[in-house]
């Protein structure tokens, strides 16, 4: 065996160890735990050449295709004008990187560059402070032909162990439905074209061990952080894949035509994430939880208390009512009022207006100052609701402007919620936009938008070119949002969509949370939150207190089970607060000081959740990164066949530490079956081992559906 380069990154108790071969890409040996030894690894990796397949030991690289023997969906596909692409890469070189500001030997980044096929290939792979994988490539032409990109996904292995998969869909006010399957043979792709993420998107595609949970198993996730159309796979063939097992790859997904590059241009992809972890979903969630933390641009101020007016007064703007409105929230605790749909011109409801965004001097005299210096006078934070990428054919701006439509030429794509789409690929839609928008922040200094999306991109042509326009469309909107925030640095922006409809990595490097559902019903809150908790630590996922009847689901439930659901996010209020009585606005203003109270802990805590025996229950806490303290919240979904839960394990504590346990009934007295309450609860609070809590488990009081309570464990000293 010829001498061979080998690359070790490693970095938070995991490992990716690549080869360097003498001819081709580099190839992954390993990706999983940290090998503190790997000698002899190369040798115990190599394959086999199997009977009827590729006749040499055939090796599965960082951008695998025919040319290595994969028969598998290829990493990289495309044509010269119809002369198809199997580089053959030569010139491969590998330079390692150490990160900045981490400790010598923590992660490192690796790029590897090649040529071949009439292509010139950079690679980045970066194993991060935190064991996260990230990887990206970049194509340039060097053919005279211009070449059209079909695929271009980033791929890692897997072993024999990751023997099903778990990915995520849904639809709206629906998201985050998990769904599992075994990783058979052959191909498990998602593959979205929305337009935009979905409500229906896999978040992260985890494979892993049999029966992996949130707290158990090894397991391997991908999530690919673009805005566009995407698709993310596992795969398995019968011949295995080189030195590894099967693959997991994620990446854009391109329409015909949609790459197409001259000589010398170049296309480079979204970063795709890879998570490993022998700990279950929540070690890999933690690796993209502490990453995002570690950004610079991740929200380090207290993540205020949100008043939302869209289902408190919906279209009907009204300066007196929306200065009563504000006066509530104030009264009971609010920093941020958020004025939703309804306060531009011809907006009486969803059919009219979008699009022209000026205030509409029919409501608003005035313009928009009274309402926002009112609320300003009463130390709360002024937020606004845009839908900039969309337009209403009954606008002044559709009138006039009709070819800048992203739809085939001289029609309109099928219609949605009385809309269509703007193209922002054209320079001067992308200017009447960005200009409207700043005109408007600078004029009005909101703190915050929330920018919404409210339907998929369905024909989406670009009509200068008459080419696909999704691609452009993602990338116009991700310059938007960047020409906007540079322009306007404190500027605070939610990625709404229709609800949870563009939830991913991309769009928040350009924004500060995600409107996780438009559904406020907390029965259905808590499951879609935990999910989404998959890839977002819970100061970056909107979650609001709705009115007693759910706006989406007509369902009523207590208002200690809805202040509960949304206080594990950043939180707020969805509701017509003038019509409570004294009673639920003194519950707001406890439930909110309790918040004020405890986030500091929520929002930089590791995220934990238990793997529950009864499907009838939901277990989800924060313990802080020092294990001094945690927070536990346990809800009853439904009816179950046991009369009481009995003793429930607090998953994530360190055992050697004892805590004093406190039942927080600040947000009111859930309803409950039994004749008395577990012992713990009537007396002092006791002090309990972490050992004897996450491996014994406390005995909970047996709770009617639609019931949740809160636990407080502070280290006992």
């Amino acid at each position: 065996m010829t001498d061979q380069r080998t690359i070790t990154l490693r970095a938070a108790g995991t490992a990716l160890i690549l080869r360097v071969p003498d001819h081709g890409l580099p190839h992954v040996l390993h990706w999983g735990a940290d090998l503190p030894d790997a000698e002899g690894l190369a040798a115990a990796a190599a394959p086999p050449a199997v009977h009827n397949g590729v006749d040499v030991p055939a090796y599965l690289s960082l951008l695998p295709t025919q040319g290595e023997g994969w028969r598998g969906h290829p990493g990289l596909a495309g044509h010269h004008e119809g002369r198809v692409t199997y580089p053959d890469w030569s010139a491969v070189e590998a330079d390692v990187h150490p990160l900045d500001g981490a400790a010598p030997g923590v992660g490192g980044q690796v790029t590897v560059t090649a040529e071949g096929g009439g292509l010139r290939l950079r690679t980045e792979l970066r194993m991060e402070a935190q064991g996260l994988v990230r990887l990206r490539h970049t194509v340039t032409n060097l053919d005279p032909d211009p070449w059209t990109l079909d695929t271009l996904t980033a791929t890692l292995p897997l072993p024999k162990e990751a023997e099903e998969v778990l990915d995520l869909t849904g639809r709206w006010v629906r998201e985050r439905a998990p769904q599992r399957s075994p990783l058979s043979m052959g191909t498990r792709m998602r593959a979205s074209r929305r337009g935009r993420t979905g409500h229906d998107a896999p978040l992260v595609l985890t494979a892993g061990t049999p029966g992996f949970g949130f707290r158990d198993g090894e397991v391997w996730g991908v999530h690919t952080a673009w805005s566009g159309d995407h698709l993310h796979l596992a795969e398995r063939l019968p011949e295995g894949a080189g030195q590894a097992d099967a693959v997991l790859a994620g990446g854009a997904l391109v329409h015909p035509g949609e790459i197409r590059l001259a000589r010398g241009e170049h296309h480079t992809t979204p970063w795709v994430f890879m998570s490993w972890s022998d700990r279950g979903m929540d070690g890999m969630s933690a690796r993209f939880h502490r990453w995002l933390r570690a950004r610079p641009q991740h929200p380090h101020e207290p993540r205020p208390v949100v008043l939302n007016t869209w289902e408190a007064v919906y279209f009907d703007h009204d300066l007196d009512r929306l200065t009563e409105l504000a006066d509530t929230a104030a009264r009971i605790g609010v920093e941020r009022f958020v004025l939703d749909d309804g306060w531009f011109r011809g907006r009486r409801d969803d059919t009219a207006g979008l699009g022209d965004w000026t205030v509409d001097d029919e409501v608003w005299p005035d313009g928009l100052h009274p309402l926002f210096d009112h609320v300003r006078s009463l130390d709360m934070e002024v937020g606004l609701w845009v839908e900039p990428e969309m337009v209403n054919p009954d606008s002044d701006l559709a009138r006039a402007h009709p070819d800048w439509l992203l739809a085939p030429d001289g029609r309109h794509a099928p219609p949605s919620r009385h809309q269509q789409v703007l193209d922002l690929g054209r320079p001067e839609a992308f200017e009447h936009v960005f200009t409207h928008l700043d005109a408007l922040v600078t004029e009005y200094r909101p703190h915050y938008l929330k920018w919404d999306h409210n339907r998929d991109l369905l024909e989406a042509v670009h009509v200068p070119t008459g080419g696909a326009g999704v691609h452009r469309q993602t990338l116009a909107v991700y310059a938007l949002l960047d020409r906007l925030r540079e322009r306007h640095p404190d500027l605070e922006i939610e990625s709404c969509s229709s609800g949870g409809g563009r939830v991913d990595l991309g769009i928040l490097e350009r924004t500060d949370r995600v409107w996780a559902s438009d559904n406020n019903d907390a029965l259905e809150r808590l499951p879609l939150q935990r999910w989404t908790e998959l890839l977002l630590p819970p100061e970056l996922i909107g979650s609001h207190v709705g009115a007693p009847e759910s706006h989406t689901t007509g369902r009523v439930t207590a208002l200690p089970t809805r202040l509960l659901t949304s206080l594990f996010a950043h939180t707020g209020i969805e509701w017509d607060v003038t019509s409570c009585d004294e009673e639920e606005l003194a519950a707001l203003a406890t439930w909110i000081r309790l918040y004020k109270e405890l986030r500091p802990l929520l929002h930089t805590g590791d995220v934990v959740h238990a793997d529950p025996s009864d499907p009838a229950e939901q277990l989800d806490g924060i313990v802080a990164a020092d294990g001094s303290r945690a927070l536990f919240r346990y809800a009853r979904l439904g009816s179950s066949a046991r009369a009481v839960p009995g003793r429930v394990r607090l998953p994530g504590l360190p055992e050697d530490r004892r805590y004093r346990v406190t039942w927080r009934r600040e947000t009111g007295w859930p309803s409950s079956v039994q004749r008395t309450l577990p012992a713990w609860v009537e007396g002092e609070a006791p002090v309990v081992s972490g050992a004897v809590l996450s491996r014994a488990g406390l005995q909970l009081p047996g709770l009617n559906p639609a019931q949740t309570m809160l636990l407080d464990l502070e280290e006992a000293r």
